[in-house]
């Protein structure tokens, strides 16, 4: 017999699938290098507008070796919108610096090579494990995290428990699509703001499974 929980993921697991059975990386890279830098930039910035920028920033270096050799003032300028700029242009630039000279000129492909890079923590290192080489992993970034407490899925108290939740509750093979699929449901219908309740149909039809009442 199935517990609420596991019951409440296999819902989940398919009502995504018929919402977005095919997701896409929202972030526009070429390869792990400059998706690794994107993910970066995207730390409190939207993905819309780290699209914007990476463009520009690539068309400069949109690799190790020569972005190793630029200058930090010229990366921060460029990355100026994304926010953090002092902070994530020091990150990129020193970043570069590792991989070509601890790497090889290579993305690492480990937790712990990524994690020890400037400006790396494990949500960003967790997204390019996933997307660039296709290790499970299963990032919670501010929508998942949302997402698992309002399907009443994880407490919800810190992302490190909401990713041991997911983790516990979906399949391993699907992790690295689910990621995906709640972050595009969550903008589409669960936000965080001028949040409508009869419009997120999955949430709805959760509480409605679990018979969950919010208090006032």
């Amino acid at each position: 017999m199935k517990t609420p929980h596991k019951k409440i993921a296999l819902h989940v697991g398919t009502r995504l699938e018929d919402f977005f059975p095919n997701p896409e990386i929202p972030l526009m890279h070429q390869d792990p290098y400059t998706l690794l830098v994107a993910v970066l930039l995207s730390a409190q910035c939207t993905d819309a507008r780290v699209n914007q920028i990476t463009p520009t920033l690539f068309a400069l270096a949109d690799n190790p070796k020569d972005m190793a050799k630029q200058d930090v003032a010229v990366v921060q300028a460029i990355i100026r919108p994304c926010g953090l700029s002092p902070r994530k242009a020091k990150a990129i630039c020193e970043l570069s610096n590792i991989i070509m000279d601890k790497h090889q000129g290579v993305v690492p492909q480990s937790f712990e090579d990524l994690e020890a890079l400037p400006g790396v923590g494990h949500k960003t290192a967790s997204v390019v494990m996933a997307q660039a080489f296709g290790v499970p992993s299963f990032p919670v970034d501010t929508h998942i995290h949302r997402l698992m407490a309002r399907w009443l899925l994880s407490s919800g108290k810190n992302v490190e428990q909401t990713e041991k939740d997911a983790k516990a509750l979906f399949p391993k093979e699907k992790w690295n699509k689910l990621h995906l699929q709640i972050i595009y449901y969550a903008r589409a219908y669960s936000p965080s703001r001028g949040w409508d309740l009869e419009k997120d149909v999955i949430t709805k039809e959760i509480w409605t499974m679990a018979n969950f009442k919010p208090s006032a």
